[in-house]
């Protein structure tokens, strides 16, 4: 019995001849290394289908593309590799490849006092583009933060006044008095709100960066904003994370003037664009803020 060629589909033509800007899969779950990290991945990887004549693509050969990632620690010139590979293996088909990688990034962080430390979770998308040989890489990050509302400490202040007018109307302050009022139940009547914030960084990267800043950007944000939530905790962190708070007081607008300001400081980020959420506990709507950035060529 003679053995039957497998039919060959994709290399069917079209029954409409239309070109097609993106062709590929999405989720595809694979191991990938940051900074030596093994990490949990998911990928969506395809191509341009320039030939209108052409049925389809062969995935499979993007599929298998990706094991290039399972071993080498994840740099730009490695993604690049890729994307090339991509391109050979849809040589007269394609001139445009594309691959994006979704993660968490796990970092761990110390306590702000105390000797503890914990992992804290980054959701991190990278995302590399080689069209007409033009090679781009994108980073999206999630950091999350706490944010006091400046309006809510002042008004919380002023009840605070009050309650020691109320208190002490008419009385001789004595050191101990005060200082015993000051811990007392009355002394903090009204405390301001705050909110879980999470600010979203999409930054393109510099042209032959050689790595992904990722921590690095992470911990421009961090510093920039002041009160990144925290891992494991002790009583003197928390009070540490409350007098953070108090002095970092901020609206939405004020974290992404900070935000913008500490990301243009990063020679590897070409351009950004963030947008930063403030889950509010006051209303049951969020506050958003937004800002773009690009830097100037020579």
């Amino acid at each position: 019995m003679n053995a039957l060629t497998l039919p060959d589909i994709a290399a069917q033509a079209s029954r409409q001849a239309l070109p097609l800007d993106w062709v590929g899969m999405c989720g595809i779950a694979l191991p990938i290394l940051i900074d030596g990290q093994r990490l949990s991945a998911k990928a969506d990887a395809g191509v341009s289908l320039d030939d209108g004549e052409a049925r389809g693509i062969h995935m499979s050969r993007l599929y298998l593309a990706l094991e290039m990632l399972e071993s080498q620690d994840l740099q730009p010139a490695l993604l690049r590799q890729v994307l090339q590979r991509f391109l050979d293996s849809h040589e007269g088909l394609s001139s445009s490849a594309y691959l994006r990688i979704h993660t968490d990034l796990l970092l761990k962080r110390p306590a702000l006092v105390s000797p503890l430390a914990g992992w804290k979770s980054y959701p991190v998308s990278i995302e590399a583009r080689l069209e007409k040989q033009m090679f781009h890489v994108e980073l999206k990050i999630d950091v999350t933060y706490s944010s006091t509302c400046p309006c809510s400490a002042a008004l919380a202040r002023q009840l605070i006044q009050q309650q020691f007018i109320d208190d002490f109307a008419n009385t001789t302050l004595q050191h101990e008095d005060v200082l015993a009022w000051l811990g007392s139940a009355k002394g903090i009547i009204a405390t301001p709100h705050s909110q879980r914030s999470t600010a979203q960084l999409l930054v393109a990267l510099q042209a032959g960066q050689p790595t992904l800043p990722l921590t690095e950007l992470i911990d421009h944000a961090e510093a920039a904003l002041g009160t990144a939530v925290q891992t494991a905790v002790k009583r003197a962190d928390e009070q540490a994370f409350a007098l953070a708070n108090g002095q970092n007081l901020m609206f939405c607008e004020d974290a992404a003037r900070r935000l913008n300001l500490a990301l243009q400081r990063s020679i590897a980020v070409q351009a950004f664009h963030v947008k930063v959420i403030h889950a509010e506990s006051l209303h049951a709507h969020d506050a958003v803020a937004e800002t773009r950035w690009t830097r100037a060529t020579a």
